[in-house]
C-alpha cells in the first residue's frame, strides 16, 4: 500500500488496508496453525526451502512471512526480529490469524561445557530476563515449553541423528551487557561480571533473546510453544563458530510433521491430551 495514503482503524487493535495486521501485514487465511519463528528474516526462505510448497505472504520491517506445506501439513514461518519486544508484536498478530503452535528456531550462545558449537539445544523453559514478559504477568510466572512440542523436537533430533541437549535458556533483553559481555569502552557492573558463572552453576544451557517471551505469552494464552536453537558460541570456552542453523531448521520442520501426526491421533481417539503410547508414529523421515 502507499504509505502516504491515510488509513483509519481502531487504535486498540490497529490494522492496515484489507484488515492486514499492523506489524506482520498478513490477513485472515494467510497463517497456518503451525508457525516457525526465526529471528532473522533471511532464515525464513531457508526454512521454506525444505517445504513441498511455499509462497511469500508479506515482507515488512523485520517480519518476513511465508506459508506453505510440508508432508501435507500446512505451515507458516514468520521472522520476529531480535528480542522479546519485537517477537511479542509478531506473536500477537500470528495468534489473531489462527496460529496456535509456535516454535522458535534460532541460534544461541552455550554456557555448559559439554555443548559444542553446532549442537542443537531444545528448551524446556527460560529464565525471564527478556524485558517483555514482565509486562504481561508477574515475574514469578514461569516461562515453560509445551510438553508435546518439546517431545516432538526431541523426536525430530533423534530421527535426524543430530547432537542435541535439552534444558533451560536464559533469554535476555541485551546481547551485550545482558549476556555478560562488556559494553562500549569496557563498561561493566559487578552483576554483569558474574553472570556467566552464576547461570552456569544454575545449570542454564545458553543465552538467547526470545524464548522467555514466547513461552510466557503462549502459556498465558493457553497455546503451545517450543524452542530449538543451534549453539554458535560457548561462552565459558570463549569460542565462537557461526554455522549450523540448518540443524535447528531441520529439527523444527520435522517436528511440525510429527506434531501434526500426533494431533490427528489425539483427535481420532477423542482425547484432550496427548501421551506417548497414543503418539507412537510411523511418520517417515523427510529428507531432501
Amino acid at each position: 500500500m502507499n504509505e502516504n495514503k491515510v488509513w483509519q482503524s481502531s487504535a486498540n487493535e490497529p490494522t492496515m488496508e484489507g484488515n492486514a495486521q499492523y506489524h506482520i501485514r498478513c490477513k485472515q487465511g494467510d497463517i497456518e496453525k503451525y508457525c516457525l519463528l526465526p529471528g532473522d528474516p533471511e532464515r525464513v526462505p531457508m526454512i521454506a526451502q525444505e517445504w513441498d510448497e511455499s509462497r511469500m505472504i508479506a515482507n515488512y520491517r523485520e517480519h518476513r512471512t511465508y506459508s506453505g506445506k510440508i508432508g501435507g501439513v500446512g505451515i507458516t514461518s514468520c521472522s520476529t526480529g531480535a528480542g522479546g519486544g519485537s517477537l511479542s508484536s509478531a506473536l500477537e498478530e500470528l495468534i489473531r490469524l489462527g496460529g496456535d503452535t509456535m516454535i522458535r528456531v534460532g541460534t544461541c550462545g552455550a554456557l555448559q561445557p559439554e555443548i559444542n558449537c553446532g549442537d542443537v539445544i531444545i528448551h524446556s523453559g527460560a529464565v525471564r530476563q527478556d524485558g517483555t514478559s514482565n509486562l504481561y504477568v508477574d515475574q514469578a510466572y514461569p516461562a515453560f515449553a509445551d510438553y508435546m512440542v518439546t517431545t516432538a523436537l526431541v523426536e525430530a533430533a533423534e530421527r535426524l541423528e543430530l547432537p542435541y541437549h535439552m534444558g533451560v535458556s536464559c533469554s535476555t533483553g541485551s546481547w551485550y551487557c545482558g549476556q555478560g559481555r562488556p559494553g562500549y569502552n569496557g563498561y561493566s557492573q559487578s552483576f554483569i561480571d558474574t553472570k556467566i558463572d552464576d547461570l552456569t552453576k544454575a545449570g542454564v544451557m545458553n543465552f538467547e533473546m526470545e524464548t522467555a517471551a514466547l513461552f510466557t505469552i503462549c502459556g498465558l494464552y493457553r497455546l503451545r510453544a517450543g524452542s530449538v536453537c543451534t549453539a554458535v558460541a560457548n561462552r565459558n570456552k570463549d569460542k565462537f563458530q557461526y554455522g549450523g542453523i540448518e540443524r535447528s531448521i531441520a529439527v523444527a520442520n520435522l517436528a511440525v510433521q510429527i506434531l501434526a501426526d500426533w494431533d490427528a491421533r489425539v483427535k481420532k481417539a477423542n482425547k484432550r491430551y496427548w501421551y506417548p503410547s497414543l503418539g507412537m508414529s510411523d511418520l517417515p523421515l523427510k529428507q531432501k
